[in-house]
C-alpha cells in the first residue's frame, strides 16, 4: 500500500504551499458578495422560527452573543453561497437567481455544524462556545432540525419547476452529508480504515453539499441537468481538496486561527485522511502509530493524556507520509475539479472566478 500512497498525486511539499494563483483581493470580493446578497434572506429565514430558536440560531450565524446582544461575530467564509451565485452566472442568469439557493445551501451546513459539534463534543466553532454548550444540547438538535426544514421552505416557496429540480439536488445532497457522519462517527471506533473508505466519507460529509453549491444557482438559472452534473463534478472533488487542506488543520492548525483546540482531530479519534494514509503507508511510523491507536480505542477518555501525547501521534503521522499525502491529494482532487470546467460552456469570467475559488481553497493557510 505504501507506494500508491507515495505516488499519488503530483509531488508538493506539505509544509510549502504553492503560491496563490489568484488576487486575493477579487476572492474576498466574491466571498463578500455571497455574503452581502444572502444574509438577508437567510435572516429573514431565520426570524420565522418560534421563540428561542430565533435566538439561539441567531447566536450560532454569529448576530448576537450568548446575552442576546448585536454582535458582528464570524459567521464563516460564505464559500457556498459564492459559489451558489457564480453558478447563476454559469448558467447565463443574474447572480441574484442564485440567491435562494445560496440560503438554502448555507441553512443545511449550519443544521449539519450545529449537530456535528454536539456529537463531536466540540466547545469552540470560529473562536465562540458552540450553541450545545451555551444554550444546551436540546436546542442544538431542535435549531439544526429547523434550519434543515426551513431550507427546503426558501425553495419551495418560489413555486417554479427549477426549484423543484433544485430542491431534490439539496435533499440528495443533504442524505449524502448524513451518511458521511454517520461513517465517520462509526470510523471513530475502528481501529483501521481505508483511504477509500476515508474519501468516500468525506466525499459524502463534505464534497456532496459544495457541490450542490455549485449547481444549485445554475439550475435555478434553468440549465439542463448535464451542466448541473459537470458543475457537481467540479463541487464535489473541490469538496474533497477542501476536506483534505481541513484535515491538515484538524491536527497541525494554528487555534488563533481554526477556532478550535490543538490537535482537535486526534482529541476526537478521528480517521481522517493524514491518519488513515500513515496507517497505509507501512514502516516502523506506522506500525508505531497503529500500535498507540490501537491503544486508544481501549481507553473510554484522553482526559489523562497530555499534549506530549498527542504530539507524539502528529508527528509520527508526519513520519510515516501521512502529511504529505494529504497534501498531495488536496491538490489532485483541486486539478480534477478544474478539468470538470473545462467542459462546460460558460462566461470566461465566471470560469475564471471559479478557479480562483478552487485556488483559494486549497492554498488556504494549513
Amino acid at each position: 500500500m505504501s507506494t500508491s500512497i507515495g505516488h499519488r498525486g503530483e509531488t508538493v511539499a506539505a509544509q510549502n504551499p504553492a503560491s496563490p494563483a489568484f488576487d486575493t483581493a477579487d476572492v474576498m470580493a466574491l466571498l463578500e458578495r455571497g455574503r452581502t446578497l444572502a444574509t438577508p434572506v437567510l435572516r429573514a429565514a431565520v426570524d420565522r422560527l418560534a421563540p428561542p430558536m430565533d435566538t439561539v440560531a441567531a447566536y450560532h450565524f454569529g448576530w448576537i452573543d450568548a446575552e442576546g446582544r448585536p454582535s458582528a461575530g464570524d459567521s464563516g467564509k460564505a464559500v457556498r453561497p459564492a459559489l451558489a451565485l457564480l453558478s447563476a452566472e454559469a448558467a447565463g442568469a443574474p447572480p441574484e437567481v442564485g440567491v435562494p439557493g445560496a440560503v438554502a445551501v448555507e441553512l443545511v451546513h449550519n443544521f449539519s455544524l450545529l449537530h456535528d459539534d454536539l456529537m463531536d463534543g466540540d466547545e469552540q466553532r470560529r473562536h465562540r462556545d458552540t450553541v450545545w454548550k451555551v444554550h444546551g444540547p436540546a436546542q442544538a438538535i431542535l435549531v439544526g432540525d429547523a434550519l434543515f426544514a426551513l431550507a427546503n421552505e426558501v425553495l419551495l416557496e418560489l413555486g417554479t419547476v427549477e426549484a423543484g429540480r433544485a430542491t431534490r439536488r439539496l435533499t440528495t445532497a443533504s442524505r449524502k452529508l448524513i451518511d458521511g457522519q454517520a461513517q465517520d462517527i462509526s470510523y471513530e471506533h475502528r481501529e483501521r480504515v481505508t483511504v477509500e473508505e476515508c474519501l468516500e466519507m468525506e466525499g459524502n460529509k463534505t464534497g456532496a453539499l459544495l457541490a450542490c453549491a455549485v449547481s444549485i444557482g445554475a439550475v435555478l438559472g434553468g440549465a439542463d441537468d448535464r451542466t448541473a452534473d459537470t458543475l457537481e463534478a467540479y463541487g464535489y472533488h473541490l469538496g474533497l481538496a477542501f476536506q483534505a487542506v481541513d484535515d491538515l488543520l484538524g491536527i497541525w492548525g494554528d487555534p488563533e486561527a481554526t477556532g478550535k483546540r490543538t490537535w482537535s482531530d486526534l482529541r476526537q479519534r478521528k480517521k481522517s485522511l493524514p491518519v488513515v494514509a500513515a496507517l497505509a503507508a507501512g514502516g516502523p511510523a506506522s506500525e508505531r502509530l497503529a500500535e498507540l491507536l490501537a491503544a486508544d480505542a481501549k481507553s473510554s477518555e484522553f482526559d489523562d493524556f497530555d499534549e506530549e501525547e498527542f504530539a507524539t501521534r502528529a508527528a509520527l503521522i508526519e513520519e510515516a507520509g501521512g502529511r504529505e499525502w494529504t497534501s498531495q491529494e488536496a491538490r489532485r482532487q483541486h486539478a480534477t475539479a478544474l478539468d470538470a470546467l473545462h467542459t462546460v460552456d460558460m462566461p470566461d469570467a465566471v470560469r475564471a472566478q471559479l478557479v480562483a475559488l478552487a485556488d483559494f481553497v486549497v492554498v488556504r493557510q494549513r
